[in-house]
C-alpha cells in the first residue's frame, strides 16, 4: 500500500466513525508518521493531486470521502479552536431560534474564549469573536447540540453576546433586547 493509499484508508476509517475532518498532528498519529516538514510537502502534494481538500490552514478532508457536508463547518470549527471554549452564538444562533429573521447562508458566528479570527473554508465563513467573560459565568447559558456536536448559546446568552459585541440589535424581532 502506497502512503496516498494509506492516507486515503485513514480518512476511510474515520468518516464511518464521524470524522473526516482533520488536522496534520492528527494525520501524522494514525499513519504513524512523525509531523515533520516532510509529511507537511507530502499533505501538500496529495493536494496537488487531489486526493486531499485544505479546508483551513493545517486541516485536511479526503476528496473521495468527504465527511457529511451538513455537519462539515462545525467539525472546521471544532479542529480550529479545540482547546479553548467555543459556542455557536450572535446571528447564527439568533438565526436558528428564530429571533431574526434573516438567515446565515454561508456565516458561522462562533464566541470562543480563544482568539478572534475569520476562516474562510469550503462550507462557508466562521467568524470567531473573543469573549473576556469566565467560562463559570458562560457554561450555565450553553447547551449541547447532538446534532452539530458543539455548544450553542441559549436566547438570553446570544442576545447579551450580541451587545457585548456592539453589534446590531435592530435586527431582533422582539424588542426585548
Amino acid at each position: 500500500m502506497t502512503k496516498s493509499e494509506q492516507l486515503l484508508s485513514v480518512f476511510s476509517n474515520t468518516v464511518k466513525a464521524g470524522g473526516g475532518i482533520h488536522t496534520t498532528a492528527e494525520l501524522a498519529f494514525m499513519m504513524g508518521e512523525k509531523q515533520t516538514s516532510a509529511f507537511t510537502k507530502f499533505l501538500a502534494v496529495c493536494v496537488k493531486k487531489g486526493v486531499l481538500r485544505r479546508v483551513a490552514k493545517g486541516i485536511f478532508e479526503s476528496t473521495l470521502t468527504p465527511p457529511d457536508p451538513t455537519t462539515a463547518i462545525y467539525k472546521i470549527i471544532k479542529k480550529l479552536r479545540s482547546q479553548v471554549l467555543s459556542y455557536i452564538s450572535l446571528e447564527s444562533q439568533l438565526s436558528s431560534t428564530g429571533e431574526i429573521s434573516q438567515l446565515l447562508m454561508d456565516r458561522v458566528t462562533v464566541v470562543t474564549k480563544g482568539r478572534s479570527g475569520t476562516f474562510t473554508t469550503p462550507y462557508g465563513v466562521i467568524e470567531f469573536t473573543h469573549t473576556k467573560k469566565s467560562v463559570h459565568k458562560i457554561a450555565p447559558n450553553l447547551y449541547f447540540d447532538s446534532e452539530i456536536k458543539m455548544y450553542r448559546a441559549n436566547t438570553a446568552q446570544a442576545i447579551q453576546d450580541l451587545k457585548d459585541c456592539n453589534r446590531n440589535l435592530q435586527m431582533l424581532e422582539k424588542s426585548d433586547a
